[in-house]
């Protein structure tokens, strides 16, 4: 009897985890058995973030506490800055952002440390310096000064300060701390299997956040969001959404942002995220991606009967915003940090290596023919 194959490990629990879960019946994304949809109601992104990391919610003096040191671990190094302005202007924004976490981990005096309380120091500070990096490297592409992070706003309005030298309307600053949370987490993705591989050899966190930050960057996975936005301005008006979706149906190519390996009647944050969307267009007074967006999911759902997932409605909402394509998985990372760090301290509170089988399909043992007789 042959083995069994299980292609992308598909079905296969390989591990235990407290961090998040899809629970079936609800449909729904959990973080630490709080419904994500009920996180985005009632928490601001740094609650969220101290959750995923610390297993609950926070404390006012708890949380209080998180902001104050994610605030005061937000500069970069003048190495790494002065390695940012060297970097070429050509570059995909997350090979920038990878290099710049390795960058860091040569810097932290507790790299080597693998104890919990030293991941949670080093998850903080690359917490608090990868929005640093993502800007720095935003405005230097443009030919723009630098703007240093502050100490006196949130994370998200940090951000746009850092990458825009202003920061919105709140309700502008809210859809991006909403779509912060919905990425924060969610389960064994590739990267968080990624990085969970690398941890298993007793590896460091900012070597497993630099792995997972690798794969993220596939289309398949987090660049998802950024192919979405191409595909929408590919398609340009709303009058041609129908038949650019019915001739790429029939050519069978992928479209973008729809389907999920885990749901199947829909990813439980797709309307968050939509209604924000469609709440920055109206802000903005910008609905032509809402039309393509609604005409997609119509026709995607009557002739495939396939859901959007969040990658969806991001890809959009950054667009509207002003951000530039390429760094929308780049914000990703800024937020799945707190779901991979998390991740990576509960493989190391129960490490075992990570070291599946494969099934061999090449020739068998042959003989080696000295060179004068092949």
């Amino acid at each position: 009897m042959s083995e069994e194959i299980k292609k992308g490990l598909l079905g296969i629990v390989v591990d235990e985890t407290t961090v998040s879960h899809v629970v079936p019946e609800l449909s729904a994304l959990t973080y630490r058995g709080y419904k994500v949809q009920d996180l985005c109601d009632k928490c601001e992104f740094e609650e969220v973030a101290y959750l995923v990391l610390h297993g609950e919610l926070p404390s006012k003096k708890q949380l209080n506490k998180f902001i104050r040191e994610e605030r005061s671990n937000r500069k970069l190094s003048k190495t790494i800055i002065k390695n940012i302005q060297q970097m070429p202007k050509n570059a995909h924004p997350m090979d920038v952002v990878r290099t710049c976490v390795s960058l860091m981990s040569l810097e932290d005096k507790d790299t080597k440390d693998n104890s919990q309380k030293s991941n949670m120091q080093k998850a903080l500070r690359i917490f608090a310096q990868t929005p640093t990096a993502v800007a720095a490297y935003f405005r230097t592409r443009k030919g723009k000064k630098i703007i240093s992070p502050s100490k006196k706003l949130s994370f998200s309005e940090n951000f746009f300060k850092m990458m825009f030298n202003k920061i919105p309307d709140k309700e502008i600053v809210r859809a991006f701390d909403i779509s912060l949370i919905l990425y924060a987490e969610h389960s064994f993705n590739v990267s968080t299997f990624t990085a969970r591989t690398i941890t298993s050899s007793l590896s460091d966190l900012h070597g497993a956040i630099t792995g997972a930050i690798a794969s993220l960057k596939g289309p398949l996975h987090g660049g998802a969001n950024e192919a979405v936005m191409h595909m929408m301005k590919e398609i340009g008006k709303p009058e041609k959404a129908k038949s650019w979706i019915e001739n790429a149906l029939a050519k069978k190519k992928v479209i973008m942002g729809f389907g999920h390996r885990v749901y199947r009647t829909g990813d439980s944050r797709v309307p968050t995220m939509k209604h924000y969307m469609f709440k920055v267009a109206k802000l903005l007074n910008k609905n032509k991606y809402p039309k393509i967006y609604e005409i997609l999911e119509r026709e995607m759902l009557s002739k495939k009967n396939i859901h959007p997932n969040v990658d969806f409605p991001c890809g959009p909402t950054y667009y509207m915003m002003g951000i530039d394509i390429d760094f929308y998985t780049p914000i990703f990372v800024m937020s799945r940090i707190t779901g991979w760090s998390a991740h990576i301290m509960e493989q190391h509170a129960s490490n075992k290596l990570i070291r599946p089988l494969s099934k061999y399909k090449g020739e068998q043992v042959r003989e080696v023919m000295l060179l004068n007789q092949r």
